[in-house]
C-alpha cells in the first residue's frame, strides 16, 4: 500500500483543522490542489462517504495537470476504480469521491437533492457567493462523519472571498497575518449579512435557533511546497518574473493589490536607444479605432505599434503611428505603412468578437494580400493580454527608439489600465504577444 502524507507546516495544519470551512493558500505553488485530494482518504472506509471537488468548469478538471489528471496519481495507487465519463473514484468499501463543475450561475442548481460529506473547492475566488453557501446547504451527509468544506484560493481583493478571509489578513499590507493563520472563528448568516464571533457562544446569544459555522484560514506559499522547489527550482523564479499585480498576489499573497495606473508601466523602466541593433523578427500590431472622427465627436485613435526582438532576446519599440479616419481611410493607411515597413514584418491584426469583427478582419487581410498578416480573435481582458510585455519592461528587456511618439506611448502606459485612453497599449501589446507566438512556433518547429 502507498504511503502519501502531506507535507509539514501549513499543508499539515490545513489537513488538521477542525473547522467546517477551512480555506488553504493565499499564494501560488502551496500544494493547495494536493492538500484538497489528500483531505478525503482518511474517510473512504466509510461505504456512505461520499466526496465531490469541484473546479468551476469542467475543462479545468480534465486539463493536463489539472483535478482529474492529479487524482490519477492518488486515488488510482491505492485501489480505488475510475469511471471516466463521471470523473468518479470508486473505493473498495463503496466510498466515492468525484469531480463536478458549475460553469454558469444557474448550475448550482444541478446538485439540488444531493448529500455531499465532503465539499472541496478549488480556487475559490473563481466561484460565486451564491454557488459556496448554496453548496453548502447540500454538506449533509448519512455517513457517521460531520460534514464539512475544504477550499483553496489564490489573492483577489475583487472577490467576495477577500471579505470572507478579511480577519485573518493583515489590513495595512494585504499579506496573511501570520499570527491568525489557522485560527478558527464562527459565523451566522442575518439575511445577507454574516455575524462573525470569537466563539460559538457569541453568537448564540443573539442568534438562539442558528448553529454557528466555524471557519478557518491557513496562509501558504511556494516556500512551504519543499517538494515542488526539489522538483522545480525554477518556479518560484517565473512567480518572480510575472508584471507587478500578479506577482504580488501569486508569489507573496497579497489580498489588497488592484491593478492601477503605474502597477503596470512606469516611465523609469524603459531605456532609450539612438539606433537599432541586429534584429530577428519584427511585428507591427495594430488597434484599430471603433469609431470615425465626426464634427460632433473626436473618435479613437488608430495605432500601429512596430516591436523588434534583438538577437539577445532584448525588445525594441521602433515606431508608433496614431491617425483617425474613416474605416476607409484607415485600411488606406495601415496598407501605405505595411508598403514603408516591408515584407519582412509581419503585420498582427486584432479580431474583435461577432460577425463585426470577423468580416473587418477577412477585408484587410484580402487588402494586405502579398504581406505577413496575422488576424486573432481578442480573448481575455485588457490587463490579462497586457501582462507579459509588462513584466519584460519592467525587467528592463525593452527598449524604445528614440523619436517624437516617445512622450504621448510614456503617458499613455503609465496611466494604464484606468487612463483616458489605452489604443497604444493594446497596438504594442499585439505586436508583442504576436513576436512571441512565432518565437513559440519556430522553437516547437526546431524538435
Amino acid at each position: 500500500m502507498a504511503e502519501i502524507k502531506p507535507q509539514p507546516g501549513p499543508q499539515e495544519r490545513f489537513l488538521s483543522s477542525k473547522a467546517d470551512i477551512a480555506i488553504y493558500g493565499g499564494a501560488a505553488g502551496g500544494g493547495k490542489s494536493f492538500a484538497l485530494l489528500l483531505e478525503p482518504l482518511r474517510h473512504v472506509t466509510d461505504p456512505l462517504f461520499r466526496a465531490v471537488l469541484f473546479r468551476r468548469t469542467g475543462k479545468q478538471i480534465r486539463v493536463e495537470g489539472g483535478l482529474w489528471d492529479a487524482s490519477r496519481q492518488i486515488y488510482g495507487a491505492l485501489g480505488a476504480a475510475a469511471k471516466e465519463t463521471d470523473l468518479l473514484w470508486r473505493f473498495p468499501s463503496g466510498a466515492t469521491i468525484s469531480c463536478g463543475y458549475m460553469e454558469h450561475e444557474k448550475n448550482r442548481f444541478d446538485w439540488q437533492g444531493t448529500e455531499i460529506t465532503y465539499i472541496g473547492f478549488d480556487e475559490l475566488t473563481h466561484f460565486s457567493q451564491n454557488q459556496f453557501f448554496y453548496l453548502l446547504s447540500r454538506n449533509r451527509s448519512m455517513a457517521a462523519i460531520r460534514p464539512y468544506i475544504r477550499a483553496t484560493c489564490n489573492p483577489d481583493a475583487d472577490s467576495w472571498v477577500a471579505g470572507f478571509v478579511r480577519w485573518w489578513i493583515d489590513p495595512e499590507t494585504g499579506y496573511a497575518d501570520p499570527t491568525k493563520s489557522g485560527k478558527i472563528r464562527w459565523f451566522v448568516r442575518d439575511g445577507n449579512d454574516l455575524v462573525w464571533g470569537d466563539c460559538p457562544e457569541d453568537l448564540l446569544v443573539d442568534y438562539p435557533d442558528q448553529v454557528p459555522k466555524s471557519v478557518t484560514f491557513v496562509a501558504a506559499s511556494v516556500d512551504d511546497n519543499a517538494i515542488l522547489m526539489a522538483r522545480d527550482a525554477g518556479y518560484k523564479s517565473n512567480l518572480a518574473a510575472l508584471d507587478r499585480v500578479e506577482r504580488e498576489r501569486l508569489l507573496h499573497g497579497n489580498w489588497k493589490i488592484r491593478p492601477a495606473a503605474g502597477y503596470y508601466f512606469k516611465r523609469s523602466w524603459f531605456s532609450m536607444t539612438r539606433s537599432i541593433p541586429v534584429t530577428e523578427a519584427s511585428v507591427r500590431g495594430w488597434d484599430l479605432a471603433a469609431t470615425a472622427e465626426t464634427e460632433r465627436e473626436s473618435g479613437d485613435w488608430t495605432v500601429g505599434a512596430k516591436v523588434s526582438r534583438d538577437t539577445n532576446g532584448g525588445y525594441i519599440v521602433e515606431h508608433v503611428e496614431r491617425f483617425k479616419g474613416s474605416p476607409a481611410e484607415v485600411e488606406a493607411r495601415i496598407e501605405t505603412r505595411a508598403r514603408e515597413d516591408g515584407q519582412q514584418v509581419q503585420i498582427a491584426l486584432p479580431q474583435d468578437p461577432g460577425q463585426a469583427g470577423k468580416a473587418q478582419a477577412a477585408s484587410m487581410v484580402r487588402r494586405l494580400s502579398g504581406f505577413r498578416v496575422r488576424a486573432t480573435a481578442v480573448t481575455g481582458s485588457k490587463v490579462t493580454r497586457a501582462a507579459p510585455f509588462s513584466a519584460q519592461v519592467e525587467g528592463g528587456n525593452v527598449r524604445l527608439l528614440e523619436g517624437n511618439w516617445n512622450e504621448s506611448f510614456i503617458n499613455e502606459l503609465e496611466g494604464f489600465p484606468s487612463g483616458r485612453h489605452d489604443d497604444q497599449v493594446d497596438a504594442v501589446v499585439e505586436a508583442f504577444n504576436a513576436l512571441n507566438c512565432r518565437k513559440i512556433k519556430q522553437q516547437q518547429e526546431m524538435f
